[in-house]
């Protein structure tokens, strides 16, 4: 399968996979719209550099796994708490760490 195909058929899943996690976990910080377009623009921000621009850097599978989710839940967490003023930084943290440990393990499972 070419790059952009597995890409988008990934990105599909990470995103139908974060938000049925995530929506409900910001549910205190705003409307279910505004959820789900926090979460969208989560993953427009962080998945494409996970799949085209980190394994540029040609780490071993486990660091770039570690780096790469690192670096997803550290910018989701931001989005997540800048979106939502109400939430602390804690929770935006947890939201964002079990959305993309659901997601990874989607991805692992589908690979």
């Amino acid at each position: 399968m070419p790059l952009l195909s597995a890409w988008l058929v990934a990105f599909t899943a990470t995103v139908l996979s974060e938000l049925l996690v995530a929506v409900p976990l910001l549910a205190p910080g705003g409307s279910r719209a505004r959820r789900v377009t926090a979460v969208g623009l989560a993953q427009l921000a962080t998945h494409p550099s996970v799949w085209f621009i980190w394994p540029l850097l040609g780490l071993p599978r486990p660091l770039f796994l570690l780096l790469a989710e690192g670096f997803a839940v550290l910018v989701e967490a931001l989005i997540y708490r800048f979106s939502f003023e109400r939430l602390g930084w804690s929770r935006c943290f947890a939201a964002s760490a079990l959305a993309n440990g659901v997601s990874v393990f989607v991805g692992l499972w589908l690979r």
